[in-house]
């Protein structure tokens, strides 16, 4: 599977879904398992975004697939990255 990174700001309606449900959060993690992402790692985090997501998909068309549907949502906007293992970086370098 394939890394990526997702940065999300929320908009003015995702943050009071927010403050009104925290727990979306995780909620939000879970339909991302339905939708074929596996969340490794994520961070609620300070300045231009709101969170950091590391995860895995099987292609680039999953994680494009899932940032529509997110962002059709109106409550977030997505900024999405893939990432190579640095490992994996060095190999292809030789």
């Amino acid at each position: 599977m394939a890394h990526y990174i997702i940065l999300s700001k929320l908009t003015d309606d995702g943050r009071k879904t927010l403050k009104d449900n925290p727990g979306r959060v995780i909620e939000v993690n879970e339909e991302l398992k339905r939708m074929g992402l596996v969340v490794k790692s994520q961070f609620a985090v300070l300045g231009p975004y709101d969170f950091v997501n590391i995860v895995e998909a099987p292609d680039n068309e999953t994680v494009m697939k899932v940032s529509m549907e997110l962002g059709a949502r109106g409550t977030v906007q997505l900024f999405t990255m893939p990432a190579i293992p640095a490992q994996d970086f060095i190999k292809k370098m030789h």
